[in-house]
């Protein structure tokens, strides 16, 4: 038995973030990561000797993770480097149908009234304004909050501003909102996407998510040398404080003693006495009894049916042409429903999907050599059933052919060999996240409910406390460092107040 310290299991960002304030704050912290290295959905996959980014290919919320480094003792800018993105992405439809959009949102808006109109342009300027209202209602009450109920976030907006509740409209669902905003239905399609960064549909989603918009519009920047460096940058600061770091340490169980931790106990037969542990994984985990089945009880499971999105993923590296790529690239089918229907309904990969391609040799502008080798992510959604269903590879070569026949048709070529990709299917997903059957966004954002089932960093187990995108304040790398520092916060406070 080892001292006692604080625990952190999972080296994704959410246990990452939650590590260094932890020990910036002076306590002992030791986090646990089962596999040979941390970052969890944040990683990279080796292609030909190249390594791609193969998880989370946006950085956002900058001033978030700041605030975690500037905790340290130290600043971002001293552990990576940033490039703003002047195009937030490339879109098409076709080989003569093509939107970017901006992070200047008057050159956005110039470019939808081009493509679309201009009373098209003037409504973006007006759903640019309420995403960014919506925003500000919701950082501080929800987002940077312990976990809210409907009660609570309704007091801490203020029951004297009706205003602002019904601007979150939280009953009517995206693609209402958007089909109310905008005649064109590609650019309703092109923001009902934003769903998607929450693992869930437009047609199910509330129509708070377009807050998204205003997210992106704030900053969008590129990682030199890959979204990775990120996390070692996590990790080199949380090693000068002090922190304890321990691969390939699967974690058996969480003891626990008269409704409080005691221990944490490998797979090894080592163990670690603790009065607290940061959980940084899903929260199907926990529920299903990968720590423990006297634990698992403390926490309501994902059922299949309320898992968000999974994905079909391609790594590759490899020669295109014909499609002026920019960083992030996105080409859409001609039935957005269909799609949702075919994942959340049918259980089975779209018959037309929709197309998401990180280029991470391009940035803005750039242009390569012909001929000249580049790496790209390729990213299909797909129903979260790995733990059900293992793909085979018709089912594979099926989905590849429809996205990839979706490319061409907007005049997007890849040259696809043999050795040139690695594929990841929701079975793949499932093994390195299990119990998840792959979705990647924990709980599927449906319903105006939705966001007040994620359970908070604290649970009714003394010095348990939960971090990571299945839990508050929900998916995407900067809320899972939000989840991570609440949850360092929650440890923090509940350390004092035991010492009183």
């Amino acid at each position: 038995m080892s001292e006692q310290q604080a625990i952190v299991i999972g080296g994704g960002i959410g246990g990452l973030s939650a590590a260094v304030e932890l020990a910036a704050s002076g306590q002992t912290v030791t986090l646990l990561e089962k596999c040979p290295q941390a970052g969890g959905k944040m990683r990279e996959v080796n292609v030909q000797n190249k390594l791609i980014d193969s998880g989370p290919t946006v950085f956002t919320m900058r001033q978030v993770f700041e605030d975690i480094f500037h905790i340290a003792g130290t600043e971002l800018s001293d552990h990576i480097q940033l490039d703003p993105v002047m195009i937030l992405a490339r879109h098409a439809w076709s080989e003569e149908e093509r939107l970017d959009l901006f992070a200047d949102i008057q050159q956005s808006a110039d470019a939808i009234g081009d493509f679309s109109g201009k009373h098209e342009a003037q409504n973006y300027l007006q759903f640019c304004a309420t995403a960014k209202k919506i925003y500000q209602s919701l950082e501080k009450p929800f987002m940077l909050s312990s976990r809210p109920s409907p009660l609570t976030l309704t007091r801490r907006i203020g029951l004297n501003k009706p205003v602002e509740l019904w601007r979150l409209n939280p009953f009517v669902t995206l693609w209402k909102t958007l089909e109310k905003q905008f005649s064109d239905n590609r650019i309703q399609q092109l923001f009902g996407r934003y769903s998607t960064y929450m693992g869930s549909s437009p047609y199910l989603a509330p129509a708070t998510l377009m807050l998204i918009a205003h997210v992106e519009q704030d900053g969008v920047w590129t990682v030199r040398g890959g979204m990775y460096r990120l996390v070692e940058a996590l990790i080199s600061v949380a090693k000068k404080l002090g922190v304890k770091f321990r691969y390939d340490a699967n974690v058996n169980e969480i003891v626990v003693h008269k409704n409080a931790v005691a221990a944490v106990s490998l797979e090894s037969g080592e163990s670690f006495q603790t009065s607290s542990v940061v959980l940084n994984a899903d929260v199907s985990a926990l529920a299903s009894g990968q720590f423990g089945d006297t634990i698992k009880k403390y926490v309501p499971p994902i059922k299949p049916d309320e898992r968000s999105l999974s994905a079909i993923t391609w790594s590759l590296n490899t020669t295109t042409h014909g499609f002026p790529l920019v960083r992030h690239n996105v080409f859409f089918g001609d039935d957005y429903a269909s799609e949702f229907d075919d994942i959340f309904t049918k259980k089975t990969f779209p018959n037309k999907p929709t197309v998401y391609v990180c280029a991470q040799d391009r940035h803005d502008q750039t242009q390569l050599g012909q001929n000249e080798k580049e790496r790209l992510f390729c990213l299909i959604n797909a129903p979260a059933k790995g733990d059900k269903h293992q793909f085979s590879e018709s089912e594979i070569n099926s989905i590849e052919q429809r996205g990839f026949d979706l490319m061409k048709r907007c005049g997007f070529h890849i040259n696809r060999e043999q050795d040139n990709a690695v594929i990841t299917t929701p079975a793949e997903f499932e093994k390195l996240f299990p119990t998840t059957g792959g979705a990647l966004y924990g709980r599927a954002s449906h319903g105006w409910l939705a966001s007040f089932k994620r359970p908070g960093s604290r649970t009714s187990v003394n010095g348990l406390y939960l971090a990571g995108g299945s839990v508050h304040p929900g998916a995407g790398i900067p809320m899972a460092a939000i989840s991570g520092r609440l949850a360092a916060t929650s440890v923090i406070e509940d350390s004092l107040s035991a010492k009183k």
